[in-house]
């Protein structure tokens, strides 16, 4: 019998670590701008066409190559960084691997062109799918330009996997936003299509981190510093009244390298605790400095996780440092000498004279035995979004469940009985609903008594309502009287282009208005909220959120992410024709016991479970 292992071919194996190295546009993206750190460059300029499908160009002013450096940086396991195995251990640079250049070299077509200072001329290489076309001497700009073109131009099924360009361009800003962050005295531009993206001169990391997110964080951020004999810290937190519901702007970096680690995170956490309103995430931009012998990060390939010699300690470090410097934002009182008038304006105080006692007013006409209806319509709150539409006539056959009665009752677990009492005396009780405690709504029925959510109904029957919309591109727009212009980060902008067509599907009237801003000239016709801003912010958020939890499709996180901000919220006041409406909304709703993060709507109690209350 033959022999049948074999080495395989340089090409082969090159495609093979593409598979680990560049997954999509993004990750040759990192790579050569990490090489460009590297080699010392202070300036670096990266371009893009197509999202990095056509063109990933990256032109920096560092030390450049020799020709014969620049030929072996395209060979596999070639490295100017680790000369022996303990040098593992001894790693403060990024791209050290070795494999980076041959790996992106395999799948496109790539032009390096580099020069030292040192030299007169420098070296142009042209190679494609690991193949060396040519290579001469030719004139060039100290530094190195790399061209990457046409990525996975000869694996044609890789290339298949990739996402839009939207979505492509967004994965292509986290990284870039990453090494931004973690060198903010380089001066770096991201163009993409002609555009100009990012433009971040050297900066202080306080002004880095202002550039990247927008003029509003100047205001957020909380300074930490921590030195210690086993890690110095330093970096930013996030106010806690700023806090997110994703997890997105959350940051560490370990010697300058960006890394994933939820035990450290978990030590952030635990800093905010009940400072951070329910469900939220905090802000948090931290710098570890640590000796690079007492941790190992060659523990997963893309070499974002980490291991430590002494994890405990520097769990508490982080939480004792983060846990201080909110202690001094939150609680020492500060003066400010440079404001005029300080110390006066606290001992300018009026004479005893002047002083007034204190009056109480009333409303002598008050009856506390007025008709409740009056009252309530005094206390009608017309912004509540299922206002805007009209009572329907026959809405009393709503109730009726027909088909659907088997599928609510599988999905829920919503005995059939209670939906025909409900059915039966609907017409009776309607008038009969109580809100209590501005939370719940409750209904008499032939059994017992029903109680329903006020705001997990809501969110079922504008969820439902949004689907409709994005599925037959029939959303409402209320046209605003005056348009507003709203700005946003570089990575909610990519988000916002990347779902623009949802969005307007459900009823935003957006245009695009220069770089990372966008003119509302109208909003669904259903939304009360004229703060388009916040709208959008809280949108992108929602659907951020969704994806990372729940790992739904685009539609239903859009539709689940406005149905929650669009719905009235516990502790509304409701007048008793507002009650109706929600109610026939929801019993005309698909699935009306199910809400939006899987509990129950509607509960009953049966009038058996009632007197065996009372029965001792």
């Amino acid at each position: 019998m033959p022999d049948i292992i074999q080495l395989l071919p340089d090409a082969v194996a090159n495609q093979i670590a593409a598979g680990e190295v560049v997954q999509r546009p993004a990750s040759a993206v990192k790579e050569l701008i990490e090489n460009a750190v590297d080699a010392g460059a202070d300036k670096i300029q990266v371009i893009l066409k197509d999202a990095g499908k056509a063109l990933i160009q990256l032109i920096d002013n560092g030390c450049g190559m020799s020709l014969t450096d620049a030929r072996m940086s395209f060979e596999r396991h070639a490295t100017s960084k680790i000369k022996k195995a303990d040098d593992l251990f001894a790693i403060r640079t990024m791209g050290f691997r070795g494999e980076a250049l041959a790996s992106i070299a395999a799948i496109a077509q790539v032009e390096l062109k580099t020069r030292r200072h040192e030299d007169e001329l420098g070296t142009i290489i042209y190679i494609e799918g690991s193949e060396v076309i040519k290579q001469e001497a030719c004139s060039a700009d100290t530094g190195t330009s790399i061209a990457v073109k046409n990525l996975f131009y000869n694996t044609p099924a890789r290339r298949n996997f990739l996402k839009s360009n939207p979505v492509e361009m967004r994965h292509i800003i986290d990284e870039f936003q990453r090494v931004a962050l973690a060198n903010p005295k380089i001066f770096l531009t991201l163009h993409h299509d002609g555009q100009e993206v990012f433009h971040l001169p050297g900066s202080s990391l306080k002004q880095r981190i202002v550039h990247l997110l927008g003029n509003s964080y100047n205001q957020r951020l909380v300074p930490v510093e921590e030195d210690t004999t086993i890690i110095n810290l330093h970096g930013f937190v996030g106010k806690p009244e700023f806090a997110r519901k994703t997890r997105g702007e959350q940051f560490f970096f370990v010697n300058n390298r960006f890394i994933r680690d939820s035990y450290l995170n978990h030590a952030v956490l635990s800093a905010f605790q009940e400072l951070l309103p329910e469900e939220t995430f905090p802000l948090y931009i931290l710098y570890i400095d640590i000796d690079p012998s007492k941790i190992d990060i060659n523990v997963h390939p893309t070499k974002t996780e980490i291991k430590y010699q002494d994890e405990k300690s520097i769990y508490a470090i982080i939480r004792s440092a983060v846990k201080r410097s909110l202690g001094k934002y939150n609680i020492t009182p500060t003066l400010d000498f440079d404001q005029e008038n300080s110390i006066e304006h606290l001992v300018t105080l009026k004479p005893l004279d002047e002083i007034v006692a204190p009056t109480i007013a009333f409303n002598p006409d008050f009856n506390p035995f007025n008709d409740e209806k009056e009252q309530s319509r005094a206390s009608h709150h017309q912004d509540n979004a299922y206002r805007q539409s009209p009572i329907p006539s026959n809405w009393d056959t709503l109730y009726e469940i027909s088909k659907r009665e088997e599928t609510i009752q599988k999905t829920a677990n919503f005995d059939e009985s209670q939906f025909m009492e409900h059915t039966e005396v609907s017409k009776v009780i309607s008038n009969q609903l109580v809100q209590l405690h501005n939370r719940f709504i409750l209904s008499p029925i032939k059994s017992g008594v029903m109680l329903i959510n006020q705001q997990a109904a809501h969110e079922r029957i504008l969820y439902e309502r949004y689907l409709q919309q994005l599925q037959n591109h029939s959303g409402v727009s209320q046209q605003s009287l005056f348009p507003q212009s709203v700005t946003l980060n570089s990575i909610d902008f990519a988000l916002l282009n990347e779902l623009l067509p949802e969005i307007k599907a459900l009823g935003f009237d957006i245009r695009e208005f220069g770089k990372n801003t966008v003119v509302v000239d109208g909003i669904p016709a259903d939304l009360n909220n004229t703060n388009e801003h916040e709208l959008l912010e809280q949108l992108l958020e929602g659907y951020k959120n969704n994806q990372l939890e729940l790992k739904l499709d685009k539609r239903d996180s859009l539709a689940r992410s406005l149905a929650k901000n669009a719905a009235i919220k516990a502790g509304t006041k409701m007048t008793s024709e507002e009650m109706e409406l929600l109610v026939d909304q929801l019993f005309a709703c698909q699935m009306p016991n199910l809400a939006l993060n899987g509990k129950l709507i509607i509960t009953t109690f049966t009038m058996t479970e009632l007197l065996a209350r009372f029965d001792k």
